[in-house]
């Protein structure tokens, strides 16, 4: 019973290293990390919006992307126009139904996205077909296209302007970086949006300059 208890703990402990070894790896993506934010920030700036999505765990990592832009990162500021398209289970379903699902992304971003707008598909394998259709018709409608993927990009990469792909083909190890890579992100644009704020605030009189 210990030796099975002791095989169980080293197996908890490889996976440790091998989350070590996947974030450590993660440090040659900060200058796309920052190139991201900086685009998020000019999109928002000029009034545009992100739109984020995935399958499973990665519809997950969209919609918690979303929720750190329209709620709060770390501090209080104005809310930031970002919207998850795998979070409506109608339209999702419909467009399912009615389409197919490879087309329940592509089918939103064509009718949610403008020109300037940042739009972000998230698939751990790169091949996720829906997120796949939904890069290309971002780009179609003039928006930057974005994937986060796994080691090999693989048709996702091809489909986006810009590819943020964690050094993993684990789908465990993948996601995890993928959540690390969005905090990233999210701090810098937090970070403008909170400056932004604090400049335009009105002041009163007896504020200092």
């Amino acid at each position: 019973m210990n030796e099975d208890r002791d095989g169980r703990v080293e197996a908890l402990r490889a996976q440790l290293e091998e989350h070590r070894d996947v974030v450590a790896e993660a440090s040659r993506l900060l200058p796309d990390v920052e190139r991201l934010a900086t685009l998020i920030v000019q999109s928002l700036a000029r009034g545009g919006r992100v739109l984020t999505f995935g399958n499973g765990g990665s519809a997950a990592d969209a919609q918690h992307f979303a929720a750190e832009l329209v709620g709060t990162f770390g501090s209080r500021r104005p809310a930031l126009a970002a919207l998850a398209l795998s979070s409506d289970p109608s339209i999702v379903t419909a467009i399912a139904n009615d389409f197919g699902l490879a087309d329940v992304f592509a089918r939103q971003v064509e009718g949610q996205a403008r020109p300037g707008d940042v739009v972000i598909g998230i698939t751990t394998s790169g091949r996720s077909e829906n997120v796949v259709r939904g890069l290309a018709a971002a780009r179609v409608r003039g928006a930057t296209a974005v994937a986060f993927t796994g080691r090999d990009g693989n048709a996702a990469a091809e489909a986006a302007d810009l590819t943020l792909s964690v050094a993993s083909t684990k789908t465990a190890r993948i996601q995890e970086a993928h959540t690390l890579l969005v905090h990233l992100v999210c701090g810098l644009v937090d970070a403008w949006a909170v400056e932004r704020a604090d400049s335009s605030a009105p002041r009163r009189p007896d504020d200092r300059v």
